[in-house]
């Protein structure tokens, strides 16, 4: 059986299946972009390598353009961008030996950790609650009916009809957060303030 970690780092050979050094492995991973004007914007990957990745991003940068990355439990990474996909880009990343390994090592932990149906790590404990219907407010205004999937002190998830920005600012019942993810059905959001603990249980109302 090969390994995630050979996985990670196999080299294909044939030209018509996949042209990359590395084969790309899905992992969600969520973080932080620069392109050359520095703005700080919201990402996440849509598969990753020890070469390369691709990203979910608001802002599309142009083919040969650097971005710097910065990923949880991988780090700051930096690259050029080879492709634009429809949402997002992909990046040829620049690494020394030492750094490729120890990405493929996180790789497989990652891949490992999936595998095995543990727990992925999260700031804080997510809990679902009993109030789960809620209003989405969207910056220019609109509100829109939602439902609570899961809440913790530094964010949530809501099903909703709508497809926010990533990095944009919505309301959720009177708790303000920003977008840092989205799926068919709905948004995760981080608080721009953490929910009070003394009050945190899954009887709390955003």
């Amino acid at each position: 059986m090969i390994s995630a970690r050979q996985s990670a780092l196999t080299t294909v050979s044939a030209p018509h299946e996949d042209r990359r050094r590395h084969a790309r492995l899905k992992i969600s991973l969520f973080g932080k972009y620069m392109l050359t004007d520095r703005r700080e914007l919201p990402c996440q990957t849509i598969d990753v390598s020890a070469g390369g990745l691709a990203l979910a991003a608001p802002v599309i940068g142009h083919i040969g353009q650097r971005v710097v990355v910065y990923l949880e439990h991988l780090g700051r990474l930096e690259g050029d961008i080879v492709r634009p996909l429809k949402d997002g880009f992909a990046i040829q990343l620049r690494l020394s030996p030492l750094k490729r390994d120890k990405i493929a090592d996180t790789l497989t932990w990652l891949v490992n950790r999936s595998e095995l149906g543990l727990r992925e790590d999260r700031r804080h404990e997510r809990i679902e609650p009993i109030h789960k219907r809620v209003q989405v407010q969207l910056g220019d205004g609109s509100v829109h009916p939602g439902m609570l999937v899961d809440v913790s002190l530094s964010g949530a998830y809501v099903k909703c009809g709508i497809q926010p920005n990533f990095g944009e600012t919505v309301t959720i019942g009177s708790t303000q957060g920003r977008v840092v993810r989205r799926s068919a059905d709905g948004f995760a959001i981080e608080f721009l303030r953490l929910l009070p603990l003394d009050t945190f249980d899954n009887r709390a109302k955003l």
